[in-house]
């Protein structure tokens, strides 16, 4: 990553932008995509700046076990008694130094110190003292670190413990660690265009983006700031994974289908299945949260997506009857978004465990909802057993009216490991964020 310029301030506005969303991540509990967007726009970060501020910001999030165990090491104290500007200069600086080759070091050294001197002035001496050690000693004491074990692999990776233990146990030792690995690298950047209003080589051709084409996707080679565009005001396409996307084809909807969309917010999935389907039918889709209900609104009208109604309510609870095909995409871990979701590893809520009779429970309301012979995709963001083929699997047993979909010969590069009747992307196979996809078939 090329430094930008600093222009007439002593702190770049990209490192400026990074210090504070590590800040207000990790002292105010902010989503990281969230903080960044706030902190872009107040500081007019341009499309070079952003590409930057992006990397900082998320790659100090994810690796933040990692650096805290490098300040421990050299300040000699522990990072939970240093002041919060000092430990967030601290972290960013030694991101750099320890995790980026293109960015000079008396850079990420003097305007850490500034931002330190600025929020904390006592401690700016220590953040100088610890960076300047850090400029010849923090690679070699991440290179020593081993990650044999899960424990070991949490801190080398910079994961909690418990989704390591989980990793090891699901996917063997070499698949979690270079998991874990790819989970520290930038995410895939991909657009879908919105073919209900302009095709991707339309798109593309507008936008004078470097990318290729798949289907209607174009994946990007550069930073690109998405929601300060016209084209997304005019609602010509929609940021989303290649992973994602394939969940609404997996779905299959055909112009004049009744399609039931759960737990729908923020839309994308909603407004592909209406692009799919030509704009021609019927789309419900369920949201709980009224201010999350408002936004998908907002963003069907946007994309155009006249046939999507929602409806804010209960996706467990009962629904109306006779949908053609039901999507049920049920809050999940997010453990398949950790490098677009930088924060979202931190996050004990997320807990495989407390979220699988939730997620059962609104299979069954979709189920329920479902026409006799008609298809249900579910499906999550996550790579956890727990969450996908083991509860898939207790909802077949007490629901012999469904059968499962082998989708091996569909997609056969993102087949599951384990049971290839199911699709499961892995961020470090696939380059794109790691979904659980299973397709059921209610008995006609």
């Amino acid at each position: 990553m090329d430094e930008p310029s600093r222009g007439d301030s002593l702190v770049s506005p990209a490192r400026e932008c990074a210090y504070a969303v590590v800040r207000r991540v990790f002292e105010g509990g902010a989503w990281a995509d969230r903080a960044l967007h706030g902190e872009a726009r107040r500081l007019q970060l341009d499309a070079r700046d952003l590409g930057l501020a992006t990397r900082l910001s998320y790659g100090t999030v994810q690796r933040v076990a990692t650096l805290d165990h490098v300040i421990e090491a050299l300040a000699r104290r522990s990072s939970s008694k240093l002041d919060k500007p000092v430990l967030a200069a601290l972290r960013l600086g030694i991101f750099q130094l320890a995790y980026l080759d293109r960015v000079p070091a008396h850079a990420a050294v003097g305007e850490a110190v500034e931002l330190a001197k600025r929020d904390a002035p006592r401690g700016a001496g220590l953040v100088n003292a610890v960076l300047r050690r850090a400029t010849r000693e923090a690679r070699p004491i991440i290179a020593k670190l081993q990650d044999t074990t899960p424990k070991q692999a949490a801190l080398a990776h910079s994961h909690p413990e418990w989704i390591a233990e989980l990793w090891f146990d699901a996917l063997g030792a070499p698949d979690a660690r270079a998991l874990m690995a790819a989970d520290n690298e930038p995410a895939e950047s991909v657009l879908r265009a919105n073919t209900l209003k302009t095709t991707a080589p339309d798109l593309l051709e507008r936008l004078h983006l470097q990318a290729r084409l798949e289907d209607e996707a174009l994946i990007l080679d550069e930073p690109f700031d998405a929601f300060s565009t016209v084209e997304w005001e005019d609602g010509l396409f929609m940021p989303q994974s290649r992973a994602a996307m394939a969940v609404a084809r997996v779905l299959g909807p055909q112009p004049g289908d009744r399609v039931l969309d759960l737990c729908a917010a923020p839309g994308g999935k909603t407004t592909h299945l209406a692009a799919l389907m030509g704009n021609e039918g019927e789309i419900v889709a369920v949201e709980q949260h009224a201010g999350r209900a408002d936004s998908l609104r907002r963003t069907a009208a946007r994309m155009g997506a006249t046939i999507v109604d929602v409806h804010t309510g209960d996706a467990a609870s009962p629904h109306a009857t006779g949908f053609d095909r039901v999507l049920v995409d049920p809050p999940c871990s997010d453990l398949g978004t950790l490098a677009s979701r930088p924060d979202a590893r931190w996050r004990k809520a997320g807990r495989p465990q407390a979220l699988a009779e939730l997620q059962l429970q609104i299979l069954q309301a979709g189920a329920n909802a479902l026409r006799l012979g008609g298809t249900l995709v579910y499906s999550t963001c996550t790579i956890s057993p727990s969450e996908n083929e083991q509860l898939v699997s207790a909802f077949l047993a007490i629901r012999p009216d469904f059968s499962v979909d082998d989708l091996s010969s569909e997609l056969p590069l993102w087949k599951h490991p384990t049971m290839p009747q199911y699709l499961q992307t892995l961020p470090h196979r696939d380059r794109t964020d790691g979904f659980f996809i299973a397709r059921l078939r209610k008995s006609a």
